[in-house]
């Protein structure tokens, strides 16, 4: 490993950096411009009391800040500029700054320039969040420092700059990165780099399916020989966007041993691994906490970045037995009346919540609805066709969902979640699993997948204490 590209990185000082947006990961690339030495200066059109309350601390430490408007001049003449990944790429500000030539970068490609350690970035249409947390505690299982950042929000950690503000380097530094975020990177190159699936998604910010594989491909931009890739095996579209990349590239897979030197995969029920150095068998399969296939396979994704960063199979194996369950991802939230309750709030798209539905074994009742973001239904239904009792649909897709999928399996549509629930209750049978896993995002009626889950776990647990019954 070439330790020069960890060297610290020159100060800011005499520079000036623009921040366009004031959300966590914006406020946390400001605070580490400021760290450096920067003049910085901040703006975000919203006027509301969290990103005013971001702006007075900001504006403590010495940044300018505008809220309600962007100065386009001050941020034109800015050395570096920073987008938010929530500023889409038509937004007025960035189609001005493009009519101007203006260059802009994401928050972790501005945050990993001062980085000073290997980096492990772990992207995908889903699984990323699952894969990036178990990666982070595979690593310190085996005495690792590693440092987790990036787009995981819900409070599981903290965006990209705030990892450069530490004043030890750690061993290893972990991102999850999204799309949006891989959009704008420039010279970001992680040492390990994992793709964990890949599906179409964001269709109501992206003009077609290519356009978003496009901005997660730019995780290879910047590979070289050095570089290695763990990646799910005997996918197409990956293959396509992944051949003639640089590196070393590792496979896994759920069932038989792929055809590649370096692999992860299950043998006779145990997570089994294989880096060059003969097959090392990690786990039983059911000795890992995290429900369904699908975790199957992060778990195998994991297991392979961790040992290729140099984690030994035997800390592999008590990290696994021990992989945190995360909220919002096929979280079991209570059982009632013999009936299970899972929360999947987080599966925002199509792709993630067939995946979830094809995972389990059980009788189902699945929730589904919320805002609809433009994707086909049609895989979902395959998904669905003999293995749920009931699909329930709401929210603004509701409707739409209804539609598709009657012709697989009984519908209900209902208004919203309360009542999905309630519907839900009323057709489970003793053994079967109520699995709330909604293909779409939440913003119909939530601020956020996590207040919908929330929600979620609310009505099933006043259920369990006999305040909610059907």
């Amino acid at each position: 490993m070439d330790a020069s590209r960890y060297a610290p990185k020159r100060d800011l000082a005499g520079s000036t950096v623009s921040v366009l947006g004031l959300a966590a990961s914006g406020a946390a690339a400001a605070r580490l411009a400021l760290h450096r030495g920067g003049t910085v200066y901040v703006s975000d059109l919203s006027t509301d009391p969290a990103v005013a309350a971001r702006a007075d601390e900001l504006r403590s430490l010495g940044a300018t800040v505008d809220l309600g408007r962007h100065d386009l001049d001050r941020i034109a003449a800015s050395q570096t500029v920073v987008a938010s990944p929530g500023i889409p790429p038509d937004a007025p500000v960035l189609r001005d700054l493009r009519a101007r030539g203006v260059r802009w970068i994401s928050e972790p490609e501005f945050a990993v320039r001062f980085y000073r350690g290997p980096l492990i970035v772990v992207t995908g249409t889903n699984g990323k969040t699952t894969t990036a947390v178990l990666t982070s505690h595979l690593l310190r299982a085996a005495g690792y420092d590693a440092a987790l950042g990036g787009n995981l929000g819900a409070g599981l950690a903290p965006p990209a700059s705030a990892l450069a503000l530490r004043e030890d380097a750690p061993d290893w530094y972990v991102l999850e990165l999204s799309s949006f975020q891989l959009a704008d990177v420039e010279t970001l190159r992680p040492d390990i780099g994992v793709l964990t699936s890949l599906a179409p998604d964001h269709l109501d910010r992206y003009p077609d399916v290519e356009a978003y594989y496009r901005d997660k491909a730019r995780l290879f931009a910047n590979a070289d020989e050095g570089s290695r890739w763990v990646l799910p095996a005997d996918v197409p579209e990956i293959e396509r966007l992944s051949e003639g990349v640089p590196g070393r590239r590792c496979v896994f897979a759920a069932d038989a041993r792929p055809e590649r030197d370096c692999a992860a995969w299950i043998e006779d029920g145990t997570l089994t691994l294989d880096v060059g150095a003969g097959p090392e068998a990690l786990v039983d399969r059911h000795v890992l906490p995290l429900v369904g296939r699908h975790n199957l396979e992060n778990a195998l994704a994991s297991a392979l970045a961790a040992r290729l960063a140099g984690a030994p199979a035997r800390a592999l194996a008590r990290g696994l037995a021990t992989a945190p369950a995360l909220p919002h991802r096929m979280e079991p939230v209570g059982e009632v009346r013999g009936v299970r309750f899972l929360n999947d709030s987080k599966a925002t798209n199509v792709a993630a919540a067939a995946s979830a539905v094809r995972s389990l074994d059980t009788p189902l009742v699945v929730l589904l609805g919320g805002k609809d973001k433009h994707e086909d239904f049609a895989p979902l239904a395959t998904a669905l066709a003999g293995r749920v009792r009931l699909a329930v649909t709401f929210g603004q897709a509701g409707a739409r969902l209804e539609a598709a999928l009657a012709d697989q399996v009984p519908v209900a549509r209902v208004a919203d979640l309360d009542a999905a629930v309630r519907q839900a209750v009323a057709a489970a049978r003793p053994g079967d699993t109520v699995l709330l896993s909604p293909a779409c995002s939440s913003f119909d009626a939530f601020a956020s997948y996590e207040e919908r889950g929330e929600r979620f776990r609310a009505l099933v647990g006043a259920l369990a204490s006999g305040e909610g019954r059907a």
